[in-house]
């Protein structure tokens, strides 16, 4: 087995993907779903998705000379955020603080939760795309990028989002 073969087989990478496509196709049924019902599933998927990110064993790029191919269009995103924010209704939008603009401002900085898990599964749904596609070379740089992408950026959203679920499942109902 070749040397990237290694890492994207392993177990902890293989149960990130999974959880990662369960998401992703969680996301993608949610058209007429009600509030209550999708706000229980996120709330159990995110710390999961969290956990199976912490796992990944360290990695990095064999070769980054080429750009990872990426699926989510910008009406793809627009589609899935409005779908979210329709779902969410007026409990869609929270103060968040673990904001850079936070230190600028004397006001609140105003999130979305559709826009935080929407930029969750365009991260998530384009690694899933080079991962199905079988190479195992850009599934190796795909599971590198998601892991990086992860500390940087996605991770933090989700911890965010997931807070501001909390408080949306049981807090002023």
């Amino acid at each position: 087995m070749q040397s990237e073969s290694k890492v994207i087989f392993e177990r902890n990478s293989v149960e990130f993907v999974t959880v990662a496509a369960q998401y992703c196709t969680f996301l993608e049924d949610v058209q007429g779903m009600e509030r209550e019902e999708f706000v229980d599933t996120v709330l159990k998927i995110l710390p999961l998705l969290y956990v199976k990110a912490l796992l990944l064993p360290e990695m990095e790029l064999i070769d980054d000379s080429e750009e990872q191919e990426t699926y989510v269009t910008e009406e793809t995103y627009a589609l899935m955020n409005a779908q979210l924010a329709d779902i969410m209704g007026d409990r869609d939008d929270y103060l968040d603080v673990f904001v850079e603009d936070m230190k600028y401002s004397d006001q609140p900085v105003t999130r979305y939760i559709s826009e935080g898990l929407a930029d969750i599964y365009q991260d998530i749904k384009d690694f899933i795309f080079v991962f199905k596609q079988g190479v195992n070379l850009n599934m190796h740089n795909a599971l590198a990028t998601c892991q990086e992408n992860f500390k940087l950026y996605w991770g933090q959203k989700l911890v965010n989002t997931l807070r501001a679920l909390h408080e949306v499942r049981f807090i002023d109902n």
